[in-house]
């Protein structure tokens, strides 16, 4: 009997690959992979085509053509406000009313359980503009609100180990296009010890250590994969290099990325694409380490539903021969 979607997946990510690679893919290319999450999640970003608000109080805008939106209005800009912010209880049992079916409806796939960010959620709360003075001007109040998301990820960490979940992720965009958004020092100072936090928990409770994050983030990845990162889910390669990121950092930590999703995907020729997903197996692949993936709007990257296709089956074809080579 052949191993499972779970089995496959743990397999790439300790760079141990047995059978095959592992994927993530839509529709009829298939997936090893399950989610699963709180319903509603404190951390939902818009989806609608009209102003709505989250739970928090942040007033959402989208255009309708891409899957997430934009803070417009933010619920805390003055710190003398915190009295008014609602926030979220991530214990109501509604949120987790369903939780208990996620091991069951993933069957043997690896099945992904949803965190809260812990710096996208402080500016959609707080501004980018404010939450980059907080590191400065207000470092007690900031420690306050990193403290209280770091919580309710433990929470979530708790609920996906009573299930026998397999992996825990949420999102932090963390880079410009050529640095870091703050100071590594900074980043290192505030956030570090905090994601340390969540991923000694995670870690604890036998789930392997997600993050997505795009942008320039290579200044920072060294101590993530130091604090117990073990997947990046990366977009974007081209802009700090994929031979850099292969150089530096394949063989310590997994890849779990599409085709470039600025440059080349959405860009590139047929011919650019399948070269480019060569490029990845060639640079981040090191017996392990790399699972090709799909990007999720593709509509609001402006991918061709015959580029995102054209990426999967290459990658398919030469995870094959990959593996039929060992």
């Amino acid at each position: 009997m052949g191993m499972t979607s779970r089995e496959i997946v743990k397999a790439v990510v300790r760079f141990n690959p047995k059978e095959r690679i592992a994927y993530d893919f839509p529709g009829e290319f298939g997936s090893d992979f399950a989610w699963a999450g709180p319903n509603p999640s404190p951390d939902v970003r818009s989806n609608y085509k009209n102003t709505n608000c989250d739970e928090w109080g942040a007033r959402w805008e989208n255009i309708g053509i891409c899957q997430l939106g934009e803070v417009k209005e933010f619920p805390l800009l003055d710190w003398a406000d915190l009295p008014k912010l609602n926030i979220p209880d991530i214990k109501r049992p509604d949120r987790w009313a369903h939780i208990g079916r996620a091991r069951e409806e993933a069957g043997d796939k690896f099945l992904m359980g949803n965190g809260i960010s812990i710096y996208e959620r402080v500016h959609f709360i707080r501004s980018l503009e404010n939450t980059w003075i907080d590191i400065h001007e207000n470092p007690d109040k900031l420690c306050w609100l990193l403290d209280l998301l770091v919580e309710m990820n433990l929470y979530c960490i708790e609920r996906y180990k009573e299930i026998g979940a397999d992996g825990y992720i949420f999102c932090d965009d963390w880079g410009l296009q050529d640095r870091l958004m703050i100071a590594p020092d900074s980043w290192r100072k505030f956030w570090k010890p905090r994601y340390a936090t969540i991923y000694k928990a995670a870690r604890e409770a036998n789930l392997i250590t997600m993050l997505h994050s795009c942008g320039y983030i290579t200044d920072i990845l060294d101590d993530l994969i130091e604090i117990g990162l073990d997947v990046i889910h990366m977009d974007q390669q081209v802009n700090m290099g994929l031979e850099t990121l292969g150089k530096r950092f394949a063989g310590r930590i997994t890849f779990f990325s599409p085709v470039d999703i600025q440059l080349v995907l959405p860009r590139g020729d047929l011919d650019e694409i399948r070269a480019y997903c060569r490029a990845m197996y060639d640079n981040l692949w090191r017996n392990g380490g790399f699972i090709p993936r799909w990007y999720s709007d593709p509509v609001g990257a402006g991918i061709s539903k015959k580029a995102g296709e054209t990426s999967y089956r290459e990658f398919l074809r030469i995870g094959a021969e990959i593996m039929k080579g060992k």
